[in-house]
């Protein structure tokens, strides 16, 4: 007797991926699936993608097809993604966290060369700070195994020290998140905890200089304005820290501009850190203080699981051994297609499309960026272009060749220059689910 469905393919897919996998390739699920679309799994799979699929003997058992991934936004409620109501801020951008206000950025929306305010993500650990009534009067210091205690003003640094101004990434370390199975903790973040902004400051290095940093000075743990979502003000919010190599880099700085304006308030105005190709979390917003320390830092956010990979891989889903992990530090490449964005619909008889997209790959460069529209059993080479300085991220383009109407689904994946390149899933779990920088994937219907 057949088995009455009453869910649609694309109900299934988006909530039972595995019977999903069952009904439409035609078997179990498991680490042995073998099987491709054929017979009545294609005609559903095409019902519900919503047009014919030219490399439907390429699609590889076991994918969900883009077209029913939730396409920019996380997994979502029933009702939808709830989109942002911020001032200043695009109202697409996707909130994946209320308290505190998290909020990416679909892909698409990250088509400018530099990160506009309105479309840039948001990422708060505590209460958002009231804005500060006189910025150039807000004081932070510099102190702990240091020669010189120092006191700033904001107003004080800007007379100080150079300012220099360089366009960055600034990437939260949970980016990637939601791609893991079994689900990781924490906001589910698919790409869009990302933007690359011009940011204008001085080095991080000239002032602890001037602070005068002791030989036993080897790391830096950062403090903030944020009040504890607790709303008791004797416990961090977040304070993390980085080694002081890393600190002493010429790029990482104190900055009070985002893109040639006062830096805003939601972004850790009126000054914070920026330490690019690191997780955002080092990047301390509403700056109190900075403390030199003579071991690595170990506040809020340093120790346990948080911002921390595997040393060895876990089984997913397993307990995990605080022993096999070590600190997040530089972040893994990533590219992303920023046009078309996922779910377009072109005319019926388009046979190239032209593709513009963002890569980046933490303190590295990017190499290569490939892109593939047959489930990637071919890939094409990319023109890729040089950021505007170090840690820019680095836009490319190029347009492919479709051979007829129909789904198809555009993948880039983007190599760096130490040769490692974006897997097809979300690698090394863990259980705060950093790390998940699997190849993009768009869907276009042609019809």
């Amino acid at each position: 007797m057949s088995e009455k469905i009453e869910r649609s393919i694309e109900e299934l897919y988006r909530d039972d991926p595995e019977r999903a996998d069952a009904l439409a390739f035609g078997r179990k699920s498991g680490p042995n699936r073998r099987g491709f679309l054929g017979g009545a799994g294609l005609a559903a799979m095409s019902a519900a993608v919503g047009g014919a699929i030219p490399f439907a003997a390429n699609m590889p058992g076991g994918l969900i097809p883009a077209a029913m991934a939730q396409g920019a936004a996380p997994p979502a409620p029933p009702k939808g993604p709830i989109y942002l109501n911020f001032p200043g801020k695009n109202d697409k951008l996707v909130v994946i966290g209320e308290r505190p206000l998290v909020a990416e950025t679909p892909e698409h929306l990250l088509d400018d060369d530099t990160t506009p305010y309105e479309k840039f993500f948001i990422r708060n650990n505590g209460q958002i700070p009231d804005e500060a009534k006189e910025p150039d009067k807000w004081k932070f210091t510099v102190e702990g195994e240091v020669n010189n205690k120092l006191e700033l003003t904001l107003g004080e640094l800007k007379s100080k020290y150079k300012a220099q101004t360089r366009r960055m990434v600034l990437e939260c370390g949970g980016n990637g998140r939601s791609f893991y199975s079994p689900k990781a903790s924490g906001n589910q973040w698919t790409n869009g905890g990302a933007g690359c902004a011009e940011w204008t400051g001085v080095r991080l290095g000239d002032v602890l200089k001037a602070a005068g940093v002791k030989p036993s000075g080897i790391y830096t743990a950062h403090y903030s304005a944020d009040l504890h979502l607790s709303g008791d003000a004797t416990k961090p919010t977040l304070s993390r820290g980085v080694r002081l190599a890393k600190a002493m880099d010429p790029d990482s700085m104190i900055v009070w501009a985002m893109n040639g304006k006062p830096l805003p308030n939601i972004h850790g105005g009126p000054v914070r850190l920026l330490i690019p190709g690191w997780p955002g979390s080092a990047s301390q917003k509403w700056l109190t203080k900075i403390v030199i320390r003579d071991k690595e830092h170990d506040g809020p956010g340093m120790t346990g699981t948080s911002y921390r990979l595997t040393i060895n891989p876990m089984v997913p889903g397993d307990k995990a051994d605080p022993k096999n992990f070590k600190i997040l530090e530089s972040m893994p490449v990533r590219s992303i297609i920023t046009s078309p964005a996922n779910g377009t619909k072109l005319p019926a008889g388009t046979r190239e499309v032209k593709l513009r997209g963002a890569s980046w790959a933490g303190d590295f460069t990017v190499k290569r960026v490939d892109v593939s529209t047959d489930y990637g059993v071919t890939w094409q080479p990319t023109k890729l272009e040089k950021g505007k300085n170090r840690f820019d991220w680095q836009r490319w383009t190029t347009a492919v060749k479709l051979p007829r109407d129909g789904y198809y689904e555009i993948w880039a994946r983007a190599m760096d220059s130490r040769g490692l390149m974006q897997p097809h899933v979300a690698p090394n779990w863990n259980p705060s689910g950093y790390g998940g920088n699997p190849m993009h994937r768009v869907a276009v219907l042609i019809a």
